[in-house]
């Protein structure tokens, strides 16, 4: 009796053990060790044998019990019992009930006992991952420290403790090594379920890095006074952040750089040297754009707010320029991300060459458009007016208000930009049906004729042909490689005339018309992504 208490016993020591190490519930264990127990017991009698095992969680008693189903016919005596079997031992049984019979304890052979403690192991560390996988999933965004426990294939693993992560190759500073022992700092970015376990995945070049980092060495910004309201880097080289205080009493640049530069040397000194621009931000984006660019100065700025552009202009003096675009043009391209506006840097003298330009152009498409001579397309151009389209939709008040100009004049300018429109749509009518663009592509919202003509030159003839191109077919995109210029491919679409967004919207109404999607599903926000479905 006295053998089989320490038994009992020892049950309860082990799972409280393996909990305890393991960091898990010590019902978790004791619930594993009850599977392995049954499993073990079903090599017994039987693997269709349902046998349960129960542990009890103070005396450590164990109870064997093997569960049979009530039928009329028995066809497996294994789990199945007939109604007369079971009322002998409970007169209460009916058909369908599940009674259980108690069964002896068992002796395990080694075999048995080996299958047992693998069930174990298995089920606690299924509980650790799941452990690791619940205290992590809530550290997205935090920054942990660990000490490296080996470098494989470039990557590095951190041992966080109870816990491993991995820094990838792309996710560290450049030209950082890392060797066993050291110790990492690093910002939590991911965290996911795999079949090996869950993956920590940390980074070093994460803009959300260096806002934490900020967070710890000033005391203003863990308060909330100070707030970083956005950040750029390119890692390991240079970084602008943009920030502002909720107390005017409080300068947002001085929190940040601290005492003699304390503060944000501290976390250069993390960054491997990396410099930053401590930026005051600002809800007016001109302004905000302005101070990105520093240590450049900004003679205007013009705003285009559609298509989150924004063109800047520099003095020509002082090499403002090269200051302002930064060597490789790593200065406006952090400023582009700071404040996520595309920035078009422009001088002076640029800007002024431009400007004659469009008015030389603008002028020379009125002449042409309208039949008028050099004066009156002129006239027009220096109004502001920019197209044909403009000076036919305007206000005919707006145009006889024109300095020379009389009612009559404005009337007789409207009508030939109409009928000058009217020849231009039938032109491009008849060039779409040259090119076999089908009818359906105009009940598409948004599709101009002009753009069904374009579609056409590049194999997009029916509706379905849209509904499968992606954003960059239309608009073109940007791409960057380390080290060069960014190359800028063109689009299907002329940039000036839509937007990214517009483009966006363009190829989700094709879907709507294909019947690929709903527009529930649009308004509900199905991604671009989406594919045709069979």
């Amino acid at each position: 009796m006295a053998a089989v208490s320490a038994n009992k016993l020892e049950l309860l020591q082990i799972a409280d053990a393996v909990a305890r190490e393991k960091s898990i519930d010590r019902n978790i264990v004791i619930q594993a060790m009850e599977e392995a127990i049954a499993k073990a017991a079903r090599a017994r009698y039987g693997s269709e044998t349902d046998v349960h095992a129960e542990i009890h969680p103070k005396t450590g008693q164990l109870s064997l019990t093997r569960h049979m189903l009530v039928v009329e016919d028995v066809e497996n005596s294994s789990f199945q019992t007939s109604l007369f079997d079971a009322q002998r031992a409970n007169p209460g049984a009916q058909i369908g009930d599940t009674i259980a019979d108690t069964l002896p304890p068992l002796e395990y052979g080694r075999i048995a006992a080996q299958s047992a403690k693998q069930v174990i192991v298995q089920k606690v560390r299924e509980a650790e991952r799941d452990r690791q996988y619940q205290e992590f999933k809530d550290r997205i965004g935090e920054i942990v420290n660990g000490i490296v426990k080996r470098v494989e294939y470039g990557s590095v693993i951190v041992d966080l403790g109870r816990s491993e992560a991995i820094v990838r190759r792309d996710e560290m500073l450049p030209r950082e090594v890392f060797r066993n022992g050291d110790r990492v700092r690093a910002y939590v970015f991911d965290v996911r379920r795999e079949t090996r376990g869950p993956q920590i995945f940390l980074s070093r070049t994460h803009p959300q890095f260096m806002a934490k980092l900020f967070a710890q060495e000033v005391p203003e910004i863990y308060d909330g006074i100070v707030e970083i309201k956005a950040v750029a880097r390119d890692p390991g080289s240079r970084a602008k952040i943009g920030v502002i205080s909720r107390d005017s009493s409080v300068d947002p640049v001085g929190a940040c750089v601290g005492m003699r530069g304390s503060r944000v040397q501290a976390v250069v000194n993390e960054l491997q040297g990396e410099k930053i621009d401590i930026i005051p931000w600002s809800p007016d984006i001109a302004t905000f754009v302005v101070n990105a660019l520093a240590p450049a100065e900004v003679s205007k700025v013009v705003i285009d707010e559609d298509r989150e552009r924004i063109e800047v202009v520099v003095p020509d003096t002082n090499n403002q320029l090269s200051l302002a675009i930064g060597r490789r043009g790593q200065n406006v391209r952090l400023a582009s991300q700071l404040t996520g506006w595309d920035i078009d840097i422009l001088t002076e003298q640029e800007e002024s060459e431009r400007r004659q330009a469009d008015f030389e152009n603008s002028t020379r498409v009125f002449m042409e458009a309208l039949n008028v001579d050099e004066v009156v397309g002129q006239l027009l151009a220096s109004e502001g007016f920019t197209s044909v389209e403009e000076l036919s939709m305007v206000d005919a008040k707006e145009l006889s208000g024109i300095e020379g100009f009389d009612d009559e004049t404005a009337a007789e300018l409207q009508s030939r930009a109409r009928e000058y429109l009217e020849q231009l749509e039938a032109e491009l009518e008849g060039k779409r049906k040259e090119l076999g663009v089908e009818d359906a592509l105009k009940d598409v919202p948004g599709v101009t004729l002009k753009m069904m003509v374009k579609f056409g030159e590049n194999d997009i003839k029916t509706v379905e042909d849209l509904a499968g191109c992606a954003t960059d077919d239309l608009v073109g995109w940007t791409e960057r490689k380390e080290g060069s210029e960014p190359t800028k491919h063109p689009g299907i679409l002329d940039a000036s005339e839509i937007s990214r967004e517009d483009a966006e919207h363009l190829i989700m109404q094709a879907r709507v018309v294909a019947g690929w999607i709903t527009q529930a599903d649009l308004d509900k926000g199905a991604p671009l992504d989406a594919t045709e479905e069979a």
